[in-house]
């Protein structure tokens, strides 16, 4: 016999992650600055104090946000490198994984890019978690071009980093399929420069 799922038969998330769901959403798609606090509870169907129960203010979902955010591309490339069989197909893998999302429907530019522009001053805390991230991104590819025998793995992480954020950026500002293009050309010629090439 097949159940059939209705509302009352589908166990809903908890408030909180609905509440982090839902901002995960309208903060990339309409920006940080714009979504304000009762839209984001109304969308959530939470209450007020269910919102500031769980988060106290804007500032806490932000941060939260941009956490998640961090979380998911760090566990996305973490999980690329342990199933390649190498450091050159990691490093592809990982090319492969931004090129599909600038093709996705509801892309709209580096999230973390994004957070940048709406928050310039670089001791935000939403920044340093950025900082920290790239940090983190920099010193994976490191990792990966010295695996390759790359004779200058800290630049060329800089490349692909600096080739990945103009994919991203350039991607949501007008051709995505140029930005990809452009971006497995460098991650290829980076490659090509490794000593087990």
């Amino acid at each position: 016999m097949t159940v059939i799922e209705t509302p009352d038969t589908v166990q809903r998330a908890p408030a909180k992650g609905r509440i982090l769901d839902t901002a995960n959403e309208l903060f990339y798609q309409n920006g940080i600055l714009t979504v304000g606090v009762d839209r984001i509870i109304a969308q959530s169907s939470v209450t007020k104090a269910t919102f500031y129960k769980h988060y106290r203010s804007k500032d806490n979902l932000i941060l939260e946000y941009v956490r998640s955010r961090r979380a998911s591309v760090e566990a996305q490339v973490r999980s690329i490198i342990e199933s390649a069989p190498s450091p050159d197909s990691a490093l592809l893998g990982i090319l492969e994984s931004v090129a599909g999302k600038l093709t996705a429907q509801d892309f709209r530019g580096c999230p973390f890019l994004n957070v940048v522009a709406e928050f310039p001053h670089p001791t935000h805390p939403a920044r340093l978690i950025i900082a920290e991230h790239r940090d983190w991104y920099h010193e994976t590819l490191f990792d990966l071009m010295r695996g390759t025998g790359h004779p200058f793995p800290g630049e060329a992480a800089d490349e692909i980093i600096l080739a990945k954020d103009g994919a991203l950026a350039g991607g949501y500002a007008g051709d995505t399929i140029a930005a990809g293009a452009a971006l497995g050309r460098v991650v290829k010629r980076v490659l090509a420069e490794s000593v087990n090439a």
